[in-house]
C-alpha cells in the first residue's frame, strides 16, 4: 500500500509555456480551469480566476494566494500537517489554462481526496 502511494507521488506533469503580459502589474490575468476526477465515479470541476479573484471556486481568493505563493507551480505547494487514511481509492487532480500569462497545464494521480486536499491546500478545496 505504501510503496503504491509512494509510485503516485511522482506521477505530477507539469507543463509552463510563456505568454503575453497585459496585465497592468506586468502579467495577464489568471484563467484556469481545475478538476477532479475519481476512479470511484465522481468528478468536480470549477473556473478559477484571479488579479481580481474569481469563478466558481468557493474560495477563489485562498486559492490564488495559494499558486502565487508558488509562483504558479502547483507541485511546489506545501503540504499540509493533517492524518489522512490509508485507503486507497485513486483521484485525479487537474489544472488547464494561463497563469498570469503563461500556459499552465498540471496532472498528478493521488491515493484519495485526503491525500489530494492535503497536499493541494486551498486550490483543490471545493
Amino acid at each position: 500500500m505504501i510503496s503504491t502511494i509512494a509510485g503516485l507521488a511522482a506521477s505530477a506533469v507539469v507543463l509552463v509555456v510563456p505568454g503575453p503580459r497585459d496585465h497592468p502589474g506586468g502579467y495577464a490575468s489568471t484563467r484556469l480551469t481545475l478538476s477532479y476526477t475519481a476512479e470511484a465515479g465522481f468528478a468536480d470541476v470549477v473556473k478559477l480566476e484571479c488579479d481580481p479573484p474569481a469563478g466558481g471556486h468557493p474560495h477563489p481568493g485562498l486559492a490564488c494566494a495559494e499558486l502565487a505563493r508558488v509562483a504558479g507551480r502547483p507541485d511546489r505547494i506545501a503540504p499540509g500537517h493533517h492524518a489522512c487514511f490509508l485507503i486507497y481509492q485513486p483521484v485525479t487532480a487537474e489544472i488547464a489554462g494561463q497563469w498570469r500569462g503563461t500556459a499552465l497545464t498540471w496532472s498528478h494521480k493521488f491515493g484519495n481526496m485526503c491525500e489530494m486536499r492535503r497536499a493541494t491546500g486551498d486550490l483543490f478545496d471545493f
